[in-house]
């Protein structure tokens, strides 16, 4: 009886061990939860208005490089355009990708 109980022991010791090593499950939240989470990972992305605001600073310089004054306008204004619609379309993947991910379960919050 005495050698059964250190072997029983051991085991149930192996078998903690185990359950604690195995990764977490994580259950899939609730389509509402998941919006609300991709809702706020979209906010902290940035904003169109940055994007518009890089990509007409980034048009300005290279238009003036390019085309002097006038050159500057034009770039600032065709940067501010794409920089926005960009910013925009990265949004949108942003917000999509972070309500699959809660969706499938892979994230915890």
């Amino acid at each position: 009886m005495h050698k059964i109980v250190p072997v029983l022991q051991l085991v149930l010791l192996f078998m903690a061990i185990g359950l604690l090593s195995l990764p977490e499950i994580c259950v899939a939240q609730s389509p509402s939860d998941c919006q609300a989470y991709a809702k706020r990972v979209e906010m902290d992305s940035g904003s169109m208005l940055g994007g518009a605001a890089r990509g007409a600073a980034r048009g300005a310089i290279f238009g003036g490089i390019v085309g002097h004054s006038k050159g500057a306008k034009r770039g600032a204004a065709l940067g501010a355009a794409v920089g926005g619609v960009r910013r925009g379309a990265s949004r949108s993947a942003t917000y999509k990708r972070a309500y699959d991910d809660c969706m499938a379960g892979r994230v915890r919050w």
